[in-house]
C-alpha cells in the first residue's frame, strides 16, 4: 500500500532540526483522501472514497493560487509540531515570547498575559490551565497547585468553566519549573488551549452508579483519544522525559485505525497532522437529565443511552455548540448543540473520530472567526454533516433516541456517594479560591487525604468523605466562608464571570471584579419589586464577546461591549437549553437598575405560574419589554413597613439600618447576612 504524509510526499519537516526548510503547503490530506481505505465496518455508500479537502486545500495544487491562511497556521506548519521557536523563546532573558511562541505555547496550556491595570510599560506573565477530564483532581496535584499558586502565581486559583485549574502570574523564568512540577505531580497543561481537543466535560459529581460512572469512563478515554501523540510538550518542559500512564487499549485501537482514511500515516500526529485543528474543539458528556455540563455549548454533546435496568448501551451525540462571537459582526454568533445520532457504545470512539476529522478536513483555516466547527454545519447543513462524517465512521447513524427534559445540577451540599462515603459540593464564587478560603480548602484536604472534582460552574467537591469526618470538616470550611449552599444568596449560586481585567489581553471590560456588586445591586432590585429572597435568575458576566463563562445560555447575560459598558442578553433557560438573544446594547453599568428594575418588576407581576425569568422574556417578546423599560418611572410605592420576620421592633431595625449603610446594603441583607453566617457556623455537618 502506498503511504503520505499529512502534507504529500513533497513535505520535507523532520523532527530532528526545528529550522528545517518545509515545503509549500499543499492542504490537509489523510490517506482518505487519496482514496487508502479498508473497512473496519461495511462500506455505506461508493461516496465514502470521495476526496474530501479542507477549506485550505486548492483543487489543483499545481495550477492555482494558494488560498489564504491565517498567520496561525503558518506557525503550526513551521513549528516542528508546536515546538519551534517556543523551545527558543522561553530560554532568552526577556520577559515574553514572540508572536509565534505566544500562539504555540498554547497548545501547551499556557497564554502570555500582562497587567492591563499598570501604566508605562508591561508586566508580562503567563496563566497555565491544566487538563483535567471529568474535573477529576488527585490529593497530591490539588496540594501542587495550592503551593505553586503562592510560590510562583497570585496567591490565588482559578476554578474554570471547564472543570480545569488555571494560575495566574507566573513569571517566564519560573515557567520550566511550574510545568515540570505540575507533570510530576501526574498533571497536565498539554491540550488545555490552543487549535485542538480541550478539557473533556462530565457531571462532576463521585455517584457510584453505573450511567455516571460509565460517563466519566468515556470523557476520560475521549481525552485519551484525542491527546497529541508527538511528545512536543514533554520535550519543551522536562527534556523529553515522558509520565504516560497506561491507556486502555481500545482508545489505542481507535487511534490507529484507519479504515476510513482517518489518519495521516507514518505520522507522529495521526489525527492532527502537522496543522491540528482548525481552531479549539469542546466536547462534554453526560447522563440524562443531568446538565451540569452546558452539555448543548459544546461542539459534540455525548449522551449515555442505558436500558430499563441502568445498563449503558450507547450514546446520543450532539453536534455544533460554540458561544464565540464578534461585536458587530452579524456572520459570528452563540450557537446551540444539535442532534446528529445515536451510536452503539464499542462505537462512540470511532464517531468521535469521524466528526473531529470532518472538521480537521472542512473547518475554514483562513479566517479564525469563522473556523469553529458551529459555522462548518451552519453552512453545510446538518444533513451534509452527518453524511461526511458517516465516511469517516464507516456506517449510518442511529436514530436518536428520545431523552427525558433536562435539568441543571449543581452537586453542591452533602451528598451520598452511593459507596458509604459523602462527597460536599461548595460553591466559589466566581471560582476564585484565596485567602482564608485556601488555608481551610488546604487544611481539610490535606488532613483527610481527600480527592477532588471541579465543576463546569466554577465549583468544587470534595471527595471520598466518612460519616465520622462530616462534622470536624464542616466547621473548618464554615469558618472560612465556605457554607452549606442553603446559607448561600441564589443569585450567587449560578452565576459565573470570566477573569476579564486586570490579565485578560481581550477584556473588553470588568467581569471577575464586577459581579459581586452587580449581584447585590441585583438582590437590592428582588426587594425592591417585591421578588422573594429564594427567586433566582441565572446571571452570567464577560468582559468581551468570546463568551467563556457562557453568558448566552444566561437568563440574564452581561457581555461587556465598551469600557463600563455591557450588552444586555435575555432569554437562556435555568436548564441551559436556550439560547439567549441581544436585548440592549451600549448599557453603562451604573444605569443597569434602570433596565433590570422594570423587567424583574413585571416579571413579578405578570409571569405564569412557575415561569422563569428566561421564559417570561421569550414569551412577551423583545418589542414588548424595550416598550416597559422606556416607560418605566418606577414601581408603584406601597405604604413603609418594617419587615417583622426580621425586627421584632421599629428601634432595632434603625440601628441595623444604619450599620448597613456603611456597607452599602440594606437592613434586610445585613441581617440576613449575619443569620446566615452564624448557623452555618453551628451546622457542624448536620446538613445534608
Amino acid at each position: 500500500m502506498t503511504t503520505t504524509t499529512p502534507f504529500g510526499a513533497a513535505n520535507t519537516a523532520v523532527l530532528g532540526e526545528p529550522k528545517a526548510q518545509i515545503a509549500r503547503y499543499q492542504g490537509l490530506r489523510s490517506a482518505n483522501s487519496l482514496g487508502l481505505t479498508r473497512s473496519r465496518h461495511a462500506p455505506i455508500s461508493s461516496a465514502s472514497s470521495s476526496l474530501i479537502r479542507a477549506v485550505a486545500t486548492p483543487a489543483k495544487p499545481e495550477t492555482v493560487t494558494e488560498t489564504k491562511r491565517s498567520k496561525v497556521e503558518i506557525f503550526k506548519e513551521q513549528s516542528n509540531y508546536i515546538r519551534y521557536p517556543l523551545n527558543e523563546e522561553i530560554l532568552t532573558d526577556a520577559p515574553n515570547i514572540n508572536e509565534a511562541a505566544t500562539q504555540l505555547i498554547k497548545f501547551h496550556g499556557s497564554y502570555q498575559q500582562y497587567n492591563r491595570d499598570e501604566r508605562g510599560g508591561r508586566s508580562y506573565s503567563f496563566m497555565l490551565r491544566t487538563k483535567n477530564p471529568c474535573g477529576k483532581v488527585s490529593n497530591q496535584l490539588y496540594l501542587t497547585m495550592d503551593d505553586l499558586a503562592d510560590q510562583f502565581g497570585i496567591g490565588t486559583l482559578r476554578l474554570t468553566t471547564r472543570q480545569t485549574f488555571q494560575l495566574h502570574g507566573v513569571l517566564k523564568k519560573d515557567l520550566k519549573t511550574v510545568m515540570s512540577s505540575i507533570i510530576n505531580s501526574m498533571g497536565s497543561t498539554l491540550g488545555a488551549c490552543g487549535d485542538l481537543n480541550r478539557n473533556v466535560l462530565a457531571p462532576p459529581a463521585p455517584i457510584n452508579r453505573k450511567d455516571y460512572l460509565f460517563a466519566q469512563q468515556t470523557a476520560e478515554n475521549i481525552a485519551a483519544l484525542l491527546t497529541p501523540q508527538s511528545g512536543f510538550y514533554y520535550d519543551v518542559w522536562v527534556d523529553g522525559e515522558k509520565f504516560l500512564t497506561a491507556e486502555p487499549p481500545e482508545v489505542t485501537k481507535a487511534r490507529n485505525d484507519n479504515s476510513h482514511g482517518t489518519n495521516f500515516t507514518d505520522s507522529p500526529e495521526p489525527i492532527y497532522g502537522t496543522q491540528f485543528l482548525p481552531r479549539k474543539f469542546k466536547i462534554a458528556v453526560t447522563v440524562p437529565t443531568d446538565n451540569s455540563v452546558d452539555i448543548l455549548t459544546n461542539d459534540i454533546g455525548v449522551v449515555v443511552v442505558t436500558n430499563d435496568e441502568g445498563e449503558p448501551q450507547g450514546f446520543n451525540l450532539y453536534v455544533g455548540g460554540g458561544m464565540g462571537r464578534t461585536h458587530r459582526l452579524e456572520t459570528t454568533f452563540p450557537r446551540l448543540a444539535e442532534p446528529l445520532g445515536y451510536v452503539p457504545k464499542e462505537d462512540i470512539l470511532y464517531a468521535i473520530k469521524a466528526i473531529v476529522v470532518t472538521q480537521r478536513e472542512n473547518g475554514r483555516r483562513d479566517d479564525r472567526k469563522y473556523s469553529r466547527m458551529k459555522y462548518l454545519i451552519s453552512s453545510w447543513g446538518i444533513e451534509k454533516f452527518r453524511s461526511v462524517v458517516e465516511q469517516y465512521y464507516g456506517r449510518k447513524f442511529e436514530q436518536f433516541r428520545e431523552l427525558p427534559e433536562w435539568e441543571f445540577k449543581s452537586h453542591l451540599g452533602w451528598n451520598k456517594q452511593g459507596d458509604g462515603s459523602y462527597y460536599c459540593g461548595l460553591h466559589v464564587d466566581n471560582g476564585r479560591i484565596g485567602g482564608v478560603m485556601k488555608k481551610a480548602l488546604r487544611e481539610v484536604i490535606e488532613k483527610y487525604n481527600l480527592s477532588i472534582r471541579l465543576t463546569p460552574n466554577q465549583n468544587i467537591i470534595l471527595c471520598d468523605i466518612r460519616t465520622a469526618w462530616k462534622r470536624p470538616i464542616t466547621t473548618i470550611l464554615a469558618k472560612a466562608g465556605l457554607l452549606h449552599p442553603r446559607f448561600v444568596d441564589p443569585l450567587n449560586l449560578t452565576a459565573m464571570a470570566c477573569p476579564a481585567f486586570p490579565l485578560c489581553p481581550l477584556a473588553i471590560t470588568e467581569a471577575e471584579r464586577g459581579i459581586p456588586d452587580i449581584l447585590k445591586r441585583v438582590r437590592a432590585v428582588f426587594e425592591k419589586v417585591g421578588l422573594k429572597y429564594n427567586e433566582s435568575v441565572v446571571i452570567r458576566v464577560t468582559g468581551c464577546p468570546n463568551g467563556c463563562a457562557r453568558p448566552y445560555m444566561a437568563e440574564l447575560g452581561l457581555v461587556g461591549d465598551g469600557p463600563n459598558s455591557y450588552q444586555i442578553w435575555l432569554g437562556g433557560t435555568p436548564n441551559q437549553t436556550s439560547i439567549a438573544r441581544s436585548f440592549m446594547n451600549k448599557v453603562k453599568v451604573q444605569d443597569l437598575e434602570k433596565v433590570l428594575e422594570p423587567l424583574f418588576y413585571y416579571w413579578r407581576r405578570k409571569r405564569q405560574s412557575k415561569e422563569s425569568f428566561g421564559g417570561y422574556t421569550n414569551r412577551v417578546g423583545f418589542e414588548k419589554l424595550q416598550e416597559l423599560v422606556d416607560k418605566w418611572e418606577g414601581p408603584e410605592v406601597a405604604p413603609a413597613r418594617y419587615n417583622l420576620k426580621l425586627f421584632a421592633d421599629k428601634e432595632t431595625y434603625e440601628a441595623v439600618d444604619e450599620l448597613a449603610k456603611l456597607q452599602d446594603k440594606t437592613a434586610h441583607q445585613l441581617a440576613m447576612e449575619v443569620i446566615r453566617n452564624f448557623v452555618g457556623s453551628q451546622q457542624n455537618g448536620k446538613n445534608e
